[in-house]
C-alpha cells in the first residue's frame, strides 16, 4: 500500500495551531483593517513568519533543502486557514511558493540545493514575475527577452534580461524572484536576486482588495545574470516548467477561495444566531436560513471535498491534474466569492460597513477568480479537455463516473448517488450531442457544458465523502449525507438548465427540423433524471439548517 505523500496528520494539525496561534497575536481585526486603510504590507509579520520560529514556509519546501516536505493535501489546508485569516497575507504566501515552483520542478540538482537551501534558512520572500501588461493570462505572450552574452571565444557566460513585469505580488518586498523572458532557444525561467543592477520596482498598485499584499511591476534595464541562473540548464522549457504546476497552484488558490468564503460566512452565521427581528433571531427564517447561508455552506463543503480529492490524488504521485486543478479553482472561488457577498447580505447594512470585516472579506476574494488565470480561462480549459476525453473515449469517460455513482448508490442510498448517476449520463448526452451539431465551435457553448462537467465533478466528490464519512462511522456522516443529496439535485438541475440553453442558444427560429430534434433531446434529458430532483430537497436543506444551529 503505498503511503500518499506529505505531513502526518499530527503534524499538519500542529502547523495550522502554530499559525492560527501567531496570527491571532499578531493580526487581530483592527490590525488588519489599518493594514487595508493604509494599502500596507506587513513585513514584520511576514518576517516572523517565516522565522525559525515558525518557518510556515517550510511547508512548501521539500525536506531534503530543509523544509517539512508537506503534500498538497496539506499545503490546501494551510492555505485555506490563511485565506480565512487575511487574503493579502495568504497571497503573499502564495508567490513564495510560485516562485520556487520553476525551481522545484526544473531546476538542476545543484541549483535546487544554492536556492531552495537558501530559501529555508534565510526565510527568503520570493516573487514570480511571469504577468506583463500585454500577456495576461497568454503566458505564451511574454516579451521580456534574455539576450545571450558570450566571452571572446564565443562561449556562454550570462543573459541579459530587458522588459517588464506587471501585477507581481511581492514584487516590491522579494529578495529573489524567478522571471520568464524569450531566449534564443525559448522561453525560460530565470533565478534574479533583489540587488541586481538594472532590476527596479514599478508602480505600486492600489488595489480593490487584498491590500496587504504588496503588488508592483518589476522593470529590468540590462540585468545580467550568470548562466547558472537559467533554470534547468536548458534554453525553452518555460513554458513546460510553468504548465507543470498549474494543476497544483490552481488547487492552492480554489483553498483561498474556500478560506475567503467561509471567513465572513462563520460571521454571517454567528451574527444571524444573535440578531433578533420580529421576535425571534433571524436564523429562524427560513428563507434567510437557506438562501444565505445553509445553500453556501454546502456548496464550499463541495469544494472542499473535491480539494481534498484531488489532492490526495497528487499525494499518491499522479501529478497530471491540470483539469482537475482548474475544476477546483473555478468552483471553489466562484463559490467563496458567492458565500462573501451574501454575508454581506446576511448583516445587512451592518455588512456593508468596513467594521464588520465582511466588506473587506468580500472585497479580497473578488481577485481569487482572476489571478492565476480568471475563472473564464479555467472554463476554457475545463471545456475543452473535458470535451476531448468524452468524444475520444466515444462517451465512455462518463460513462465510468455514472456507473461509479450506481455502485456507490447501491453501496448508500443516501448521498445522492442515483441522482448524479443520471445527471452525469445527461450531461454525456449533452456534450455527445453538441459535438456531432459542431456546436462547440461556440466558445459560449464551451462555457456551458464547463459549467455541468464542473458541479457534476464536485458534486460526486461530495456524495464520495459522505459515504467514506458513513463508513468509518464519523460523527459528521449525517450531515454531509444531507448535504450530499442537496448539492446533488443542483447539480442534475445544472445540467437541466445548461442542456437547454446549449442546444437552443444557436438554433434558428425557422428551423423546424432542428427544434424537432433538440426538443426530443431535452424531453429525454428531463424523462432520465429522476422524481428526486424536487421531493424532499427543503426537508434535506433544513436537516443541514439544523446542524448548522447547534455548531459553535
Amino acid at each position: 500500500m503505498n503511503v500518499p505523500a506529505g505531513l502526518s496528520a499530527e503534524m499538519c494539525d500542529m502547523v495550522v495551531q502554530t499559525l492560527k496561534q501567531v496570527t491571532a497575536r499578531e493580526l487581530p481585526d483592527e490590525y488588519i483593517l489599518e493594514l487595508d486603510e493604509k494599502d500596507e504590507f506587513p513585513e514584520d509579520v511576514i518576517k516572523k513568519l517565516l522565522s525559525p520560529d515558525v518557518g510556515l514556509h517550510l511547508v512548501f519546501l521539500p525536506e531534503d533543502v530543509g523544509g517539512l516536505g508537506g503534500g498538497a493535501r496539506d499545503i490546501c489546508k494551510v492555505s485555506e486557514e490563511m485565506a480565512k485569516i487575511d487574503l493579502g497575507v495568504a497571497t503573499a504566501f502564495l508567490a513564495i511558493c510560485l516562485g520556487t515552483d520553476p525551481i522545484l520542478v526544473g531546476g538542476t540538482d545543484t541549483q535546487k540545493q544554492k536556492w531552495l537551501c537558501r530559501i529555508a534558512a534565510e526565510g527568503m520572500i520570493v516573487a514570480y514575475a511571469v504577468t506583463e501588461p500585454s500577456a495576461g493570462s497568454n503566458v505564451a505572450g511574454v516579451q521580456t527577452t534574455a539576450d545571450q552574452i558570450l566571452d571572446p571565444e564565443g562561449n556562454l557566460t550570462g543573459y541579459r534580461l530587458n522588459g517588464t513585469k506587471q501585477f507581481i505580488t511581492n514584487g516590491g518586498v522579494a529578495q529573489l524572484y524567478t522571471v520568464l523572458a524569450k531566449t534564443p532557444g525559448g522561453l525560460s525561467f530565470f533565478v534574479v536576486e533583489r540587488d541586481t543592477p538594472g532590476l527596479e520596482t514599478g508602480r505600486h498598485e492600489d488595489k480593490h482588495g487584498i491590500r496587504a499584499s504588496n503588488t508592483t511591476g518589476v522593470v529590468l534595464e540590462d540585468v545580467e545574470v550568470p548562466a547558472e541562473n537559467l533554470i534547468g540548464m536548458v534554453e525553452g522549457q518555460g513554458l513546460k516548467q510553468a504548465n507543470a504546476v498549474f494543476g497544483y497552484t490552481r488547487l492552492m488558490v480554489g483553498a483561498f477561495g474556500l478560506g475567503g468564503g467561509q471567513a465572513p460566512l462563520e460571521r454571517a452565521l454567528a451574527y444571524a444566531k444573535t440578531r433578533e427581528q420580529f421576535g425571534a433571531p433571524i436564523f429562524e427564517k427560513q428563507g434567510y436560513r437557506f438562501k444565505l447561508l445553509v445553500e453556501n455552506w454546502i456548496d464550499l463543503e463541495a469544494g472542499r471535498a473535491y480539494c481534498e480529492q484531488s489532492s490526495l490524488t497528487i499525494d499518491n504521485g499522479n501529478h497530471d491534474l491540470a483539469t482537475e486543478g482548474s475544476i477546483a479553482k473555478f468552483w471553489c472561488t466562484e463559490a467563496g466569492l458567492k458565500a462573501a457577498g451574501d454575508s454581506i447580505q446576511a448583516l445587512g447594512g451592518y455588512g456593508y460597513t468596513r467594521e464588520y470585516m465582511v466588506e473587506k472579506m468580500y472585497r479580497d476574494v473578488r481577485i481569487t477568480t482572476i489571478y492565476e488565470g480568471t475563472s473564464e480561462i479555467q472554463q476554457s480549459i475545463i471545456g475543452m479537455f473535458r470535451w476531448k476525453q468524452t468524444v475520444r473515449s466515444k462517451g465512455q469517460f462518463y460513462e465510468d463516473l455514472a456507473v461509479a455513482m450506481d455502485e456507490l448508490h447501491e453501496k448508500n442510498s443516501q448521498v445522492g448517488g442515483k441522482i448524479l448517476a443520471a445527471a452525469v449520463r445527461g450531461l454525456n448526452s449533452v456534450v455527445q450531442h453538441l459535438h456531432k451539431g459542431r456546436l462547440t465551435r461556440n466558445q459560449i457553448v464551451m462555457f456551458a457544458m464547463a459549467d455541468m462537467m464542473t458541479i457534476c465533478e464536485v458534486a460526486m466528490a461530495l456524495s464520495t465523502k459522505a459515504a467514506r464519512l458513513t463508513d468509518q462511522g464519523d460523527g459528521q456522516a449525517r450531515h454531509f449525507s444531507d448535504m450530499s443529496r442537496v448539492f446533488a439535485r443542483k447539480a442534475a438541475s445544472a445540467v437541466l438548465d445548461g442542456g437547454n440553453r446549449c442546444f437552443g442558444g444557436f438554433t434558428a427560429d425557422d428551423d423546424e427540423e432542428a427544434i424537432a430534434t433538440e426538443s426530443a433531446l431535452l424531453k429525454e434529458l428531463q424523462a432520465n433524471l429522476p422524481l428526486e430532483l424536487t421531493v424532499g430537497l427543503w426537508r434535506d436543506m433544513e436537516a443541514v439548517g439544523e446542524t448548522l444551529g447547534k455548531m459553535d
